[in-house]
C-alpha cells in the first residue's frame, strides 16, 4: 500500500479532516492509544498540551494507508503495516489516533501519532521517514502480491497524474477533477514542438499559456485559475525554457484573463452553461444513487453493529453465569473447576472477539464490491463529459481562430485597398503629358 507520511501540528484542523463525513461516505474511529480522552479531537488536543512542555511546532506524525484500489485489505493487514511503520520509525508505545475512510468504493486509513516522548519531553526524531516509508510499502506490495507501482521500481515512471492536496482543492473550486488537469496540460506538452503548437494544444482543452509573476511559465483556464507548467507537467524550468522561449515574452496572467473574457462570448457562454446544466442533469441519478447506497450502507453497519453489543451482552451474562458463588464457588476454586471454567471463558470470548470482526469485515468488502460497480459507472460517465467539454473548447478556439483570420484577411485587404488608392492618386499627379 502507499503510505504518504508528514510532520505537522494544526491538531484541530487535522481532527477536523479525519471525522470529515462531507467528503467520506464512511468514517470509523478504530484504535485511540495512550490518550486520556475517547474521541479523536480530543486526543490531538492532548497532543498539543504535551507539545507546550516542548520546542516542538510539528509534534503530530501523520501517515495515510492506500492499498490498491481493487483490494479488500483486511483490518489485521492495516494494523500489521502500523507495526512496520513503528518499528522502522521508533514511535513504538508512542500515543497514536487510527481512523478508517471509505470513499468511491476505496477504503484508507490515517494514523497520527504524537511525536513528544512523555517521559523525556521530547519529539521523537524522524530521519529519512520518507525512505523508511517507501521500503515498508514495497515489502508489503511484495509480500500480499500486489501490483507494484511503477515509481516504486524507477523513480522516472512515477505516475505523472498524482496530485498534491493544494492542487486538488484547485481543481474543486472549478468543479473540475485535478487528474484530468494534469492529463490535458501534459498531452498538449508531448504533442507539440514548439510554443505555437504548444499554445494551440493548449487552447483546443481551454488553457492559454502565460507568464506568471513567479513561476515563470503558467496556464490559466477559462475560470480564472493558474497552473504552474513546471509543476503539472513535471518538467524542468530550463526544458520549458528550450522549447517555448524566453517568459518574458509571454502575456502576463492578467493578460491572459482578458484574452478569455474576451473570448469567451456570450454565445459561447450559453454554450458553456448549457454543457454544465446537461452534465449536472446527468450526473444527478449517480448522485442519487450514491446517497441511497450511503445511507442503506450505514444502516446496515449500525444494525450489524447493535447485533453484535446485543449478542455479546447476551453471552456474556451466559459465561458469568458459569461461575458459582458462595460456597459452590469456594469449593469450584478448591477442585479447579473454577479454573476450568475462566480458561473456557476466555477462549470463547476470544472465538466470539474474531467471529464478530469476520462478519464485520465480510460486510465492509460487500458493500465496497457494491460501491465499485457504481463508481465505475460514473467514471465512464465523466469521461464522456470531458470529451464534450473538449470539443466545445477546440470549437471554441476553431472559431475564434476563424474571426482572427478573417480579421487578418480584412486587414489585408484594407491594406491593399489603401495602397492601390494612393498607387492612383500618385499617378494623377506625375503621369502627365510634357508641356509642348
Amino acid at each position: 500500500m502507499i503510505l504518504k507520511g508528514s510532520q505537522r501540528g494544526g491538531s484541530r484542523q487535522l481532527a477536523a479532516h479525519l471525522n470529515k463525513t462531507e467528503e467520506n461516505e464512511h468514517v470509523e474511529l478504530h484504535e485511540i492509544r495512550g490518550f486520556m480522552a475517547d474521541d479523536v479531537e480530543g486526543a490531538l488536543h492532548e497532543a498539543y498540551a504535551m507539545s507546550r512542555g516542548t520546542r516542538c511546532t510539528k509534534f503530530l506524525f501523520s501517515v495515510s494507508l492506500n492499498p490498491p484500489e481493487a483490494e479488500n485489505v483486511s483490518i489485521d493487514k492495516f494494523e500489521d503495516a502500523l507495526g512496520r511503520i513503528e518499528n522502522k520509525l521508533g514511535l513504538e508505545n508512542q500515543p497514536r489516533v487510527v481512523v478508517f475512510h471509505e470513499k468511491e468504493g476505496r477504503r484508507h486509513a490515517h494514523c497520527v501519532w504524537s511525536r513528544i516522548n512523555a517521559d523525556e519531553m521530547k519529539a521523537v526524531h524522524l530521519s529519512h521517514y520518507k525512505n523508511k516509508l517507501m521500503d515498508v510499502s514495497k515489502q508489503l506490495y511484495l509480500e500480499n502480491n500486489w501490483d507494484m507501482p511503477k515509481g516504486f521500481i524507477d523513480k522516472n515512471q512515477k505516475n505523472p497524474l498524482n496530485y498534491t492536496r493544494q492542487e486538488w482543492q484547485q481543481a474543486l473550486r472549478t468543479n473540475q477533477n485535478p487528474k484530468t488537469i494534469k492529463a490535458a496540460l501534459q498531452e498538449s506538452w508531448l504533442i507539440s514542438d514548439s510554443r505555437k503548437a504548444f499554445e494551440h494544444a493548449l487552447q483546443d482543452k481551454g488553457y492559454y499559456l502565460a507568464k506568471g509573476d513567479k513561476r515563470g511559465y503558467v496556464a490559466v483556464d477559462l475560470y480564472g485559475e493558474v497552473y504552474s507548467l513546471s509543476r503539472q507537467i513535471g518538467v524542468k524550468k530550463t526544458d520549458l525554457t528550450k522549447k517555448l522561449g524566453d517568459a518574458q515574452h509571454l502575456p502576463s496572467v492578467e493578460e491572459a484573463k482578458t484574452t478569455i473574457s474576451g473570448r469567451l462570448t456570450q454565445q459561447f457562454k450559453g454554450y458553456s452553461d448549457e454543457l454544465n446544466l446537461k452534465h449536472k442533469q446527468e450526473l444527478q441519478p449517480f448522485f442519487h444513487a450514491k446517497q441511497a447506497m450511503t445511507q442503506q450502507h450505514r444502516k446496515t453497519r449500525t444494525a450489524q453493529k447493535q447485533m453484535h453489543e446485543n449478542r455479546w451482552q447476551a453471552e456474556e451474562q451466559e459465561r458469568a453465569a458459569r461461575l458459582r458463588k458462595g460456597f459452590q464457588g469456594l469449593w469450584d476454586k478448591l477442585t479447579g473447576t473454577y479454573q476450568r471454567t475462566c480458561a473456557k471463558n476466555e477462549k470463547e470470548t476470544q472465538k466470539s472477539f474474531l467471529r464478530d470482526k469476520e462478519e464485520k469485515e465480510t460486510l465492509i468488502a460487500k458493500q465496497l464490491t457494491e460501491r465499485r460497480k457504481l463508481q465505475s459507472q460514473f467514471k465512464d460517465l465523466r469521461q464522456k463529459q470531458i470529451a464534450e467539454r473538449a470539443d466545445l473548447f477546440t470549437g471554441m478556439n476553431k472559431h475564434y481562430k476563424n474571426i482572427e483570420r478573417q480579421d487578418e484577411i480584412r486587414k489585408l485587404y484594407e491594406q491593399e485597398k489603401l495602397r492601390i488608392q494612393r498607387t492612383i492618386k500618385n499617378k494623377e499627379t506625375t503621369d502627365y503629358d510634357p508641356e509642348i
